[in-house]
């Protein structure tokens, strides 16, 4: 074998006779073997050609740029979002006379979060739920849906998904080897002089129904929506399950905003008639309490359907921690007790959510940044056109308008957002390019500094 060093080496070898020969032919095959084995191993097809979610760029953004408002992320920035007794809860956990519970409990759930769920969703559907056999708890709302998808979508099965959409529905349906179908919301205002809603957002039954196939298995639905604010009605519901008992379709119902309901009313698709049996419904700890770091979800459905998901689980995760999950369980015990009345932590949190929204959408519309005034959930959508017509960001990196702006707006304006084309599939990202997302679940103090920057425009 010859010995090829690189220059460094030689140098290294000369100034420093403690190195040898042999040192540089070792360091010289590491080098090569490592070439060798980036060239020839290569990732699974599936994943290859996976990119980089949009939090992890605006993250990084955000870390390197350093804006005085972030209203990118979906979670609270004030000490008091979260109960007292939640992280009372959390700590006797950890710390209380039963030490078992920092050690592993059932892998489908904890026994006493699962009994607590039971309780609280029966009573919300009306109709009994199994806590062993209709009830899993997972890493986040995030895991139940990947499971979901992943127990029932097999190679070329289509699922539907309603834009803009979670950016995870989509690279799930893709790595279980599933077709995305999109089918968007359209702007339809009844009056052009009245404030825009995120009712006004409206999904033609028609055009979802005509998209759907012999190969068609799923609909992914999401309400309260992210990112309009969107509160689905009773009789868009009813509509959707007459389409989906007619094409027998498994319906996944994201429902992680369900105690954020400002406007309206909250409709649960599986206590409609006719959709229990085909419906698999996600709720979020983190989203319920205020509490995103906990990453707890869970999902409740029919046993015959919900026994495939706890398995895919089982041979994913396996359990999630035992002592949030104890934490959590308590948590729900105390405000299903309290749930309809003025001490309730769920009742109040919306009534907050009210008087920050109201501020935000205030703000935006002294700049002219035109908001879709969302009934639910911690975001809304500002019509941006008025603004960004009087601004050069043509040098920002991003495939599509909004997303050049965002990152102009967090560089020289310092307010984040994050850009709503994220939410769309390829062919319909120009629908948001005249919007950008805020979250307004913030502390009013940063909401009032967001203010200020928007002025500034």
């Amino acid at each position: 074998m010859t010995l090829r060093a690189n220059s460094q080496s030689n140098f290294n070898f000369y100034r420093n006779p403690t190195l040898n020969h042999r040192n540089i032919t070792s360091s010289w095959l590491v080098q090569n073997i490592t070439l060798r084995a980036m060239s020839t191993i290569l990732p699974a097809d599936r994943v290859k050609n996976e990119k980089e979610s949009v939090w992890n760029e605006f993250i990084q953004l955000a870390l390197e740029e350093k804006p005085e408002v972030n209203l990118g992320q979906g979670l609270p920035d004030y000490r008091d979002a979260v109960p007292s007794h939640v992280k009372d809860n959390l700590i006797k956990a950890v710390s209380g006379p039963n030490y078992m519970l920092n050690q592993y409990t059932r892998g489908f759930g904890h026994p006493r979060l699962v009994n607590a769920l039971s309780q609280l969703y029966s009573k919300l559907i009306q109709r009994t739920i199994d806590p062993r056999k209709e009830i899993l708890v997972t890493i986040g709302a995030y895991e139940s849906i990947y499971c979901s998808i992943n127990a029932f979508i097999n190679k070329d099965d289509e699922v539907l998904i309603i834009e803009p959409f979670f950016d995870c529905y989509e690279p799930m349906v893709r790595l279980a080897g599933g077709k995305c179908i999109f089918v968007p919301l359209r702007l339809r205002k009844s009056s052009e002089s009245a404030p825009t809603t995120s009712a006004d957002w409206r999904l033609d039954m028609s055009e979802l129904e005509s998209s759907i196939t012999s190969r068609t298995k799923m609909l992914i639905l999401n309400t309260p929506h992210n990112p309009i604010g969107k509160v689905f009605s009773r009789q868009e519901l009813q509509d959707l399950a007459q389409i989906c008992n007619k094409h027998n379709l498994i319906v996944l119902s994201d429902e992680v905003y369900e105690h954020l309901v400002i406007d309206g009313e909250h409709v649960r698709i599986a206590s409609l008639p006719t959709m229990w049996d085909r419906t698999l419904t996600v709720g979020s700890a983190g989203k319920t309490f205020s509490v995103t770091g906990w990453k707890l979800g869970w999902c409740y459905g029919p046993e015959h359907l919900m026994k495939y998901v706890q398995l895919f689980h089982q041979n994913c995760i396996y359990t999630c921690p035992t002592p949030i999950q104890e934490a959590v369980a308590e948590s729900i015990e105390t405000e299903t007790a309290l749930l309809g009345t003025e001490n309730s932590y769920w009742s109040n949190l919306a009534l907050s959510l009210r008087k920050k929204r109201d501020l935000m959408v205030d703000y935006l519309r002294k700049v002219k940044l035109d908001p879709t005034i969302p009934e639910g959930g911690y975001f809304l959508l500002a019509n941006t056109s008025a603004i960004s017509s009087k601004y050069d960001f043509s040098q920002e990196h991003g495939l599509t308008k909004d997303h050049r702006f965002v990152r102009w707006l967090t560089k020289n304006k310092k307010l984040q957002g994050i850009p709503p084309s994220a939410f769309y599939s390829l062919e319909h990202k120009n629908l948001a390019e005249d919007y950008i997302r805020l979250c307004y679940f913030k502390d009013e103090e940063t909401l009032k500094q967001a203010g200020t920057l928007l002025s500034r425009l």
